[in-house]
């Protein structure tokens, strides 16, 4: 064996004062695991707790394919349990997220010297990331524990929602004078002075539904700030869609706030990092039409109650969504062929082996013609053809696997104005200049050709946020607070209002014996 003989030599694999962070540069390495936790399972987990439990999407079985035990079935119906796995998955992540977050500040905070000038900024951009976590907590669960320590293992009981909201309020204030205002590509992807504001001002938008308390005042200060930096604009008719591109990233004026993917980064251990909206959404006819590397699944797609908010043909945003008669790059027509057995499960004819061919033409309704029991549409092309598809996060064909490179926007500069709208219509008093009129039709001029508004009420106003917002996390979170999420659409009636947020997962309880189950469940 061989060994170095010199024993004196300074210790530098650690992160000590000396050595470790000296630079901003540093810095982002050292918070990256915080960073990296947060995109973990925000585009799967997160995304399909957010999103299969509204009338945006749903995730039918289609001949056995993709019943999950149910899973799906019951994020439509509302009829989820305490170990139904997206939500479940979802607070295991986010507590990854905030236990990750507190390692890293803890770290942080003994190692960065004293002396250094930008301490306080950098320990505060961490908090936001534990805030944002907390945020996406005490809207999905109402009722988390709060933990800002790390290496204590002592189980904390959960905190009432308005006491988390009163926490993560605190910890937003208390980091604001520390934050950077620099945008840009060295502050993309992460938490700057105007993401906090944004998160401030969906937190009081959302506060009478929280607390109980209306925060329509300070939503509207909270998007004051950020339109008075004159940092972010609207993006164009033309540049819309290409937000959502796998293209994306900091030269996009709205985003305030989005999370970066690429195929080719590790995940960190114990989260997905995945985005790989293609596999959900695109059929898996058009697997060549979008020079997809794999064959997409194809199960999702929306409900006509959600696709009937797009009724204006001069709007810009139809352009997400694929729907009827479907065509090839070149105009010609995109066709499958297969049997007429394999076309239509329930043809009785004996030439059900010959060989037929059609046009793809995906069609607006969902009807579980095989199984009602089991959410079942068949296992043929008429199933897999049911349903419009969303395509906002277009699909990537630089990818060499499912992953994509499309970066998901959080906060969008468009999300700011609408709410400093709806604050308005709510009671809030007008500033600057701005009415609800203004600002929404500051939106829709850069939307649709169509005229401009000359009223606008809060029904309005949801129908535009569900047009501008459609596929991006946050239409659960509309509609319990427009009221709407008791609604019937598709197959679900239940009407629960304790199902307003999810509950406390028995894997956790049994981790955690201190913790109490949410009303209801």
């Amino acid at each position: 064996m061989t060994a170095c003989h010199m024993l004196d030599v300074p210790v530098t694999s650690e992160l000590t004062p000396d050595v470790f962070p000296q630079d901003s540069i540093q810095f982002i390495q050292a918070s990256g695991p915080a960073y990296a936790a947060l995109r973990g399972n925000y585009a799967l987990d997160y995304w399909f707790t957010q999103t299969l439990s509204t009338d945006e999407a749903i995730l039918p079985a289609r001949g056995g394919n993709w019943y999950d035990n149910q899973g799906y079935l019951r994020m439509h119906y509302h009829t989820w349990t305490t170990d139904t796995g997206w939500p479940s998955s979802s607070w295991s992540w986010l507590s990854r997220v905030i236990g990750t977050t507190n390692q890293a500040l803890a770290i942080l905070g003994e190692n960065i010297p004293a002396t250094s000038s930008s301490k306080s900024s950098k320990l505060a951009e961490l908090k936001m990331v534990r805030a944002l976590a907390y945020f996406m907590m005490v809207d999905l669960y109402g009722n988390v524990p709060i933990d800002t320590a790390y290496g204590d293992f002592e189980p904390r009981a959960n905190s009432s929602r308005t006491e988390v909201f009163n926490f993560i309020e605190s910890e937003v204030n208390a980091a604001l004078p520390f934050l950077s205002e620099e945008t840009g590509t060295l502050m993309y992807g992460r938490c700057n002075k105007w993401m906090a504001y944004a998160l401030l001002a969906k937190m009081y938008l959302n506060a009478e539904v929280y607390t109980g308390t209306k925060r329509n005042d300070e939503c509207i200060a909270a998007c004051d700030k950020i339109i008075s930096s004159g940092k972010y604009g609207i993006e164009s008719m033309s540049s819309y869609l290409q937000m959502f591109y796998p293209t994306n990233g900091p030269q996009m004026k709205e985003f305030i706030f989005a999370i970066p993917y690429d195929p080719t980064a590790a995940p960190l251990a114990n989260t997905n990092g995945y985005m790989y909206r293609a596999r959900y959404d695109v059929p898996r006819s058009m697997r060549a039409k979008f020079k997809l590397p794999f064959t997409p699944s194809a199960p999702e797609s929306t409900l006509p109650e959600f696709y009937a908010h797009f009724n204006d043909e001069n709007d810009v945003r139809n352009g997400q969504w694929l729907t009827g008669k479907q065509y090839n790059t070149d105009g010609t027509p995109l066709t499958v062929t297969t049997t007429k057995k394999g076309y239509d499960e329930t043809y009785a004819g004996t030439d059900g082996d010959a060989s037929y061919t059609y046009q793809v033409e995906l069609s607006p309704e969902i009807v579980l013609r095989r199984s009602v029991v089991n959410f079942d549409l068949g296992n043929d092309e008429i199933a897999w053809n049911m349903g419009y598809r969303n395509i906002k996060f277009y699909p990537d064909a630089s990818s060499a696997n499912r992953n994509q490179n499309n970066d998901m926007p959080v906060f969008r500069y468009s999300d700011i104005l609408l709410m400093k709208a709806e604050a308005i219509l709510r009671g809030g008093a007008p500033t600057s200049g701005h009415t609800a009129l203004s600002l929404v039709n500051q939106v829709r001029a850069n939307r649709t050709t169509s005229s401009p508004w000359t009223a606008v009420t809060l029904d309005d106003l949801y129908e535009e946020r569900s047009r501008e917002f459609a596929y991006e996390a946050w239409h659960r979170n509309d509609m319990i607070r427009f009221g709407k999420y008791e609604d019937s659409w598709g197959f679900k009636t239940n009407a629960d209002t304790y199902r307003r947020i999810f509950p406390i997962p028995v894997s956790a309880i049994v981790l955690n014996p201190k913790l109490v189950q949410n009303p209801g469940y």
